[in-house]
């Protein structure tokens, strides 16, 4: 019901788009057509001849008459000339006019839109502030696609500057994040300025599409608290995270660089999400790792295992795999979507 009202919308809009464009291709048509019946009627030529002859002369390229005018030939010849300037003319001031009304960024917004509605697992980003940039530079490096959602027109300009695909709007409406793509999308950051705003946004994307995976901002552990209750998967405070990196630089500095050097290479730390029963779990049920043996075939390697809620931090060949665990796994890429193809069905199915 949503999507095809979406449809209608469009098309709705595409027609708005147009509308302006009609009085002067009109116009000119008219043109056209009057100036191929008049030199029909006073020279007696065929179709072909006639339009031809009332382009050269519209366009002002002269390449010389079809034939000799007479001159009735020529007035009408005069006639075409008048009415194709006053086409450009009405035509310019029409496309002044639209550049000073906001026409063409409607234009770009629509063509967005468009481009939007054939995304699939995308990441939308509410706010392109200055962790906003951060998060978006992050998942262009790791060639992951981003839709940001921004209202203050210069951050618009910045996001676009960047490659960034934008939409100018307000990411507390359920219409924007519908537009964005929400349906489909991999996960949605929420990384406005203000609390109230991002747990707007929460609330919002929670109820529309109940399975998709929210990361919100929170600027105290109030907001954070309030943010899981309205849907939040991750809360993620930058005073609480910056304090941490800061502790972890002083007393652990190997292990951040190699942090650092992991956020900048081919490898990524990946999710994979167990069916929570048991019957479709299929071949690996009740198996341990090493009878899988899912790191030799596909050189990823399994950093922990979160079962019932306990985090089991390099599991041994020996551990089993159950029903609703969840695995946390390293590899390049292609090491994981070959890990991904050996679980096949007992996975959870992405979000659509």
């Amino acid at each position: 019901m949503a999507q095809g009202s979406r449809r209608r919308t469009s098309r709705r809009q595409l027609r708005l788009l147009a509308a302006p464009w009609r009085g002067p291709l009109s116009a000119l048509a008219a043109v056209i057509v009057a100036g191929a019946m008049g030199y029909r009627l006073t020279e007696g030529w065929d179709w072909g001849d006639c339009l031809w002859m009332v382009l050269i002369t519209i366009s002002t390229i002269g390449y010389g008459e079809v034939e000799v005018l007479s001159p009735a030939g020529r007035l009408v010849t005069v006639l075409i000339v008048v009415g194709g300037l006053v086409v450009v003319q009405l035509a310019i001031q029409r496309v002044l006019g639209l550049k000073d009304a906001g026409y063409f960024r409607r234009l770009q917004e629509f063509r967005i839109h468009r481009m939007l509605e054939s995304l699939h697992d995308h990441v939308i980003l509410c706010g392109y502030g200055r962790m906003g940039k951060e998060i978006a530079a992050q998942l262009q490096r790791d060639q992951v696609p981003v839709v940001v959602i921004e209202t203050d027109p210069d951050r618009r300009d910045i996001a676009e500057a960047n490659g960034l695909q934008v939409l100018q709007a307000d990411a507390t409406l359920d219409e924007t994040l519908l537009d964005a793509g929400l349906e489909r999308c991999r996960s949605l950051v929420a990384a406005l300025t203000g609390d109230a705003s991002n747990l707007y946004v929460v609330l919002s994307a929670r109820g529309l599409q109940p399975s998709c995976r929210l990361i919100a901002r929170a600027n105290s552990d109030e907001a954070a608290v309030k943010l899981r209750l309205a849907g939040a998967t991750a809360v993620v405070s930058p005073y609480v995270a910056g304090g941490r990196v800061m502790a972890a630089s002083a007393l652990r500095p190997l292990a951040l660089n190699f942090m650092e050097l992991l956020a900048g290479s081919d490898y990524e730390i990946e999710e994979f999400q167990l069916r929570s029963d048991p019957e479709r779990l299929g071949m690996i049920r009740g198996k341990t790792l090493s009878q899988l043996e899912l790191g030799r075939r596909s050189g990823a390697l399994v950093l922990a295992i979160r079962d019932q809620g306990r985090m089991i931090a390099n599991p041994g060949g020996d551990r089993r795999l159950g029903p609703g665990q969840l695995l946390i796994v390293l590899g390049s890429r292609q090491q994981l979507q070959q890990f991904q193809a050996q679980l096949g069905d007992a996975l959870e199915p992405m979000p659509v």
